[in-house]
């Protein structure tokens, strides 16, 4: 076994011990941002940009998971406009995937291991026209369930067919969990990576240790996935896995798609207000990143 971790520490990949501490940073200093996932629709964002405002609490992130294909030109006008007037930035979610398919595989108990990855070439073509309608309306964060679809659009970022300012962050539902993984995703141009939901601390920080690009952790699940609760555990979040995005939330809802309303936004919001309270409390000099950083992919 020494031998093969002599050989991953040389590749950049090793493990950390039980003091490590993420010395890596956002571009604008912070440590950690907030976001807010599962935004399905523009009245329940505004809802929720509304409540972050009256508790002086700054969202950096709001992400929409049904699919960019689910709403019309006019609703995603709408969501870019409040992002662009909060200063937060907009994830919304490529449509085609395989559940939305005409594959029951996926539907089964094997078949669900294929997650939301894409099926076929036209389905590839399906996915990069919704990733280039939505940069159309100004959109400039991409949620993406799909690896190849992640390099495609990174070739296509770096010839100019998509916006070079464009963020692209991957889901959970990808299945990622390990070093090799992050160094692999990011070498192919991913911005932020959201790990699979469940994993301890020590394999955060392995993660970390091993990349540079924002992590995306979930301070609690839709009962989907477990529906389990990691309050306690964001100030270690922040300690090893810093620029960390707080993904917050999540607990309100009854699974990854679900339609929240306005007054589960308001839900959410209390998730947010918890955990901003378990960061005074035991980590009060973790560094936030600023309201409105220019370091947000803020829509245009």
């Amino acid at each position: 076994m020494e031998n093969t971790k002599q050989f991953l520490k040389k590749i950049g990949i090793e493990d950390v011990s039980k003091d490590y501490i993420s010395q890596k940073r956002f571009k604008d200093g912070g440590q950690f941002r907030f976001e807010v996932p599962g935004i399905q629709s523009p009245d329940t964002m505004k809802t929720l940009l509304d409540e972050a405002v009256r508790n002086n609490i700054f969202i950096h992130r709001v992400t929409q998971t049904k699919g960019i294909m689910m709403l019309a030109d006019e609703e995603i006008a709408e969501m870019v406009s409040l992002a662009g007037n909060y200063g937060c930035e907009l994830f919304l979610s490529v449509g085609p995937r395989a559940t939305y398919d005409t594959s029951a595989t996926v539907n089964t108990k094997e078949g669900s291991r294929i997650g939301y990855r894409l099926r076929g070439y036209d389905n590839l073509v399906y996915a990069i026209e919704d990733v280039k309608r939505a940069c159309g309306l100004g959109v400039r964060g991409i949620l993406l369930y799909d690896e190849g679809l992640l390099w495609v659009l990174n070739q296509m970022r770096s010839e100019g067919e998509i916006p070079e300012n464009v963020h692209f962050k991957l889901s959970a539902h990808a299945g990622h969990s390990n070093p090799a993984a992050a160094k692999l995703l990011e070498s192919n141009g991913l911005d932020s990576l959201n790990p699979v939901r469940d994993l301890q601390i020590p394999m955060i920080a392995a993660i970390r240790n091993a990349c540079d690009m924002a992590l995306d952790l979930h301070t609690e699940n839709p009962k989907s996935t477990g529906g389990f609760i990691r309050h306690y555990e964001v100030p270690y979040f922040i300690k090893v896995a810093s620029p960390v995005y707080l993904k917050t939330g999540g607990s309100v809802a009854a699974n990854h798609n679900w339609d929240t309303t306005a007054s589960q936004a308001l839900a959410r919001m209390k998730q947010v207000m918890l955990v901003k309270r378990m960061i005074d409390e035991y980590c009060p000099d973790a560094i936030a990143s600023p309201d409105k950083s220019n370091d947000l992919a803020v829509p245009e």
